[in-house]
């Protein structure tokens, strides 16, 4: 039974690119990938888009008012020129360290956390003497910032099967004679105590569900409390009921919307003007000649429908099962030099009972060998950024290309001794993603 259980998943995997039968539906039109019916996800696009507001909880401390606010262009579920602020230090051990920041004049600390938020809720009518912004202190000399994420074609991401990224880390390396070895990292899966998956969203890959991930956001990116999330980041200045996420008259609450909304979504198309000129079409050629596609995978594709992941919380629905899609990444963590020198912080990701629970496969020195490692970024949708890499410092394709060192020194040069002509038909093709 095992024997057949491998054969069907890499008959899957195996399905052909060209059949479009089995491609995953593209589109910024905001209707459904046929997860369920449009308006069903416009509902959940709605329930995305909502501003928050003290009264539902928002804050003490926060960066946003929704989802839609970091995930918009060209619609909601897209990319935006947010970027959050990350921080933390190296100690005496030579590890790194999270930091501690004090807020209300130093009443008190905020630790377990590697986020810095931009906002807070108070001073106020009600808190009217009270001041809780974040800042910076001196010791803390790691700092980065980190670009919000397109969240659009996620569910097909999450229906990937673990096997397929830990075989892609596998072949990978043995192609490359270990030149180029992909991490795949195991973490926790938050609405499954013990279980965990393989990391794939996030720059750090720290979540492997989009409901984990989602009750993630709402805590630390807008403040709001859930069922996955239970505990506010600070008592100070908020007297709203715990968890602020209530839910409706369906049964969900805000973060099962925000998981299907992103589940239904379809995945980014190309440019098909673009895509289809003589110039692009030359420089696809010339991307995988010199190496960029190693880990800019093209062609992946998800678990068969039927499938349960996420520790058997979720089962892949038809819709997402068996589907060929293009997202032009391996979803593995490389150190391509321009690593941030964050670990991921366990309690701000996965809660306060994080180390209360034994978690299958867990290991907290993987996060650490993880340092200096992004996951690679997806290229579905990259015309739409004009801040480019993690952190937004490359403004111009050109320039995010020539980054790349370490892991990708070689495919960087390669394209610096390009003629000026392929190298043009490379950032053609790009333009057209």
């Amino acid at each position: 039974m095992k024997f057949l259980a491998t054969v069907i998943l890499l008959s899957a995997v195996l399905v052909s690119a060209n059949s479009p039968d089995t491609d995953a539906p593209t589109g910024f039109d905001n209707n459904s990938n046929g997860m369920v019916d449009d308006k069903t996800h416009q509902g959940d696009q709605a329930k995305f888009d909502d501003t928050e507001t003290v009264a539902d909880g928002l804050g003490p401390l926060y960066n946003a008012q929704s989802c839609r606010e970091c995930h918009q262009n060209p619609t909601s579920g897209g990319t935006s020129q947010i970027a959050e602020l990350r921080v933390g230090h190296q100690g005496p051990d030579h590890l790194f360290h999270n930091p501690d920041i004090p807020i209300a004049h130093g009443a008190e600390i905020i630790v377990g956390r590697t986020l810095v938020n931009d906002r807070s809720i108070c001073p106020n009518g009600a808190f009217s003497d009270t001041e809780i912004q974040e800042h910076v202190p001196d010791s803390e000399n790691i700092r980065t910032t980190r670009i919000s994420l397109g969240v659009l074609g996620d569910g097909f991401v999450e229906a990937l099967a673990d096997e397929t990224l830990i075989e892609l880390a596998r072949k990978q390396c043995k192609e490359s004679h270990r030149k180029i070895c992909g991490q795949v990292i195991y973490v926790p899966i938050v609405e499954a105590p013990g279980q965990t998956g393989i990391g794939r969203f996030g720059w750090k890959d720290q979540h492997a569900s989009l409901l984990s991930f989602s009750g993630d956001a709402y805590l630390n990116e807008m403040g709001i409390t859930t069922r996955l999330f239970p505990d506010e980041i600070t008592k100070v200045c908020n007297t709203a009921p715990e968890p602020n996420d209530k839910a409706d008259a369906e049964g969900l609450d805000d973060v099962d919307h925000f998981a299907r909304f992103i589940r239904a979504s379809k995945a980014p198309p190309r440019d098909l003007k673009l895509a289809s000129s003589e110039q692009s079409q030359k420089g696809s050629k010339v991307f995988d000649k010199i190496g960029c596609a190693e880990c800019h995978v093209r062609t992946l594709t998800t678990a068969p429908a039927g499938t349960r992941i996420n520790g058997g919380t979720y089962t892949v629905p038809e819709a997402l099962g068996g589907k060929t899609f293009f997202p032009y990444s391996d979803f593995l963590l490389h150190n391509i030099g321009t690593g941030d020198g964050i670990v991921v912080p366990m309690l701000e990701h996965y809660g306060r009972k994080m180390y209360q629970i034994n978690w299958r496969n867990f290991s907290a020195q993987s996060f650490h060998n993880a340092q200096n490692k992004l996951r690679t970024a997806p290229l579905w949708g990259i015309r739409f950024r004009n801040r480019l890499m993690h952190d937004g410092e490359s403004t111009t394709m050109r320039d995010a290309i020539l980054r790349h060192r370490e892991d990708a020194h070689e495919s960087a040069h390669r394209f610096e001794r390009l003629s000026a002509a392929d190298q043009h038909a490379i950032l053609e093709f790009l333009s057209s993603l």
